[in-house]
């Protein structure tokens, strides 16, 4: 079972960045897909971005196109979304998550991993 622990949250003003890190216990992260997921204040948890396994097909919901990169480095179980052009509407505690195999998944109910998840605010 792998256990996941995400750092790299802060605040941030408006167009500015962070990189987001989340790091797994299991040495076979590499063979689990993973996600990062954002909960707004008084909101449903959201997707965000999801990689494959591989490092392979990175998808990305709509709002953050463009702005977000999400990354992995399997050789130190370490997952990364790269978040560039914040804006006030990103701030959330964002979550990473992972499933083991499989391919790109966004919803919740298909990630049966989750870290603590860490705070982003960004202030205007």
């Amino acid at each position: 079972q792998v256990q996941l622990q995400e750092s790299g949250g802060g605040l941030v003003q408006a167009g500015g960045s962070l990189r987001l890190s989340c790091a797994a216990s299991e040495r076979t992260f590499s063979t689990y897909s993973m996600g990062w997921f954002r909960q707004p204040p008084g909101k449903e948890r959201e997707f965000v971005a999801a990689i494959r396994w591989s490092g392979g097909n990175p998808y990305y919901t709509d709002s953050v196109k463009g702005r977000f990169t999400i990354s992995r480095d399997n050789a130190k179980n370490m997952g990364y979304l790269q978040m560039n052009s914040l804006k006030p509407e990103d701030t959330a505690v964002y979550y990473c998550a992972a499933r083991f195999g499989g391919g790109v998944a966004t919803t919740t109910m298909e990630y049966p991993y989750w870290g603590q998840g860490t705070q982003v605010t960004v202030s205007s």
